[in-house]
């Protein structure tokens, strides 16, 4: 049974359960009835998260969800608009090893190849990362699809990116569990493209995360430009508002809009790093 399948149950109920939270523009309380219900991680299935966001805000771009994680592929920047994912606490140990086998999904239109990043100048950035999908073989695999890869600098790759990347599984371990947006930003003059194919290098990465089973929900956005990030994490934190802004997508839509724009709208991050 997958993932995605063994949660689509609790995945369609979970909306229904945050919409009668009780929620205050200074605080989001609920009763510890309706705090026990939404506590336990995996209401949230791939489904489920592609629901968050409107599919119509790309119409040209392809969805597809693999084990663990849901693409919204571009076929004109031949990169994700979005890469999402639940992370429960548990998955963020396993057996599960590296595999450094990246591939081309034939199935999905514009899609890279691996030579296409050959003696390019960037690394093939994950957005969903294999560090994150130790708990199933099959997801391991997944993860390495060229779908869910972008050009990224080497020193933001393996640098403040990594170091955002760590912290989200820590966050997901204290939590119970936590569920990440991620993908590139591209301006208006981003021409720069590698490869054959023609993939465009985006200017940014961006990601948002969203803690739904804490006392209070939250949620934050992070903008990394493409390049070496040096400082404090908190001087690339910012709201999901922020995020939207810049990207014209609209996160975790399905939320009743007084949560959502609450949470949407702070940032917190000395609670998220605390």
């Amino acid at each position: 049974m997958t993932k995605s399948t063994k949660y689509l149950f609790s995945a369609l109920v979970i909306l229904a359960i945050l919409a009668i939270a009780k929620f205050s523009a200074g605080s989001c309380s609920r009763s510890s009835s309706l705090k026990q219900d939404i506590a336990s991680p995996g209401h949230y299935s791939q489904l489920e998260i592609a629901k968050e966001i409107d599919p119509s805000q790309r119409p040209n771009s392809i969805m597809k969800s693999y084990e663990g994680f849901t693409v919204m592929f571009n076929p004109d920047n031949h990169t994700p608009d979005w890469v999402g994912w639940e992370l429960l606490g548990n998955e963020t140990d396993g057996e599960s090893s590296r595999s450094n086998k990246f591939w081309h999904d034939d199935e999905v239109r514009g899609c890279g190849f691996t030579e296409d990043y050959r003696n390019a100048g960037f690394d093939r950035g994950h957005l969903c990362p294999a560090a994150d999908q130790k708990w199933s073989p099959e997801a391991m695999q997944d993860c390495f699809v060229l779908t869910n890869i972008a050009p990224q600098d080497h020193a933001l790759n393996s640098g403040a990116w990594s170091t955002l990347e760590k912290k989200e599984r820590l966050w997901a371990k204290r939590d119970s569990a936590i569920v990440i947006v991620a993908g590139p930003v591209y301006r208006d003059d981003d021409r720069q493209r590698i490869g054959s194919t023609g993939i465009r290098v985006p200017s940014a990465f961006y990601k948002v995360l969203l803690a739904p089973y804490t006392d209070s929900p939250r949620a934050i956005g992070f903008i990394y430009p493409n390049m070496k990030c040096t400082g404090n994490m908190e001087n690339y934190a910012c709201t999901v508002d922020e995020v939207e802004e810049l990207t014209g997508l609209d996160f975790f839509s399905n939320l009743p809009d007084s949560l959502e724009n609450f949470v949407e709208s702070h940032k917190r991050f000395k609670e998220w790093n605390q």
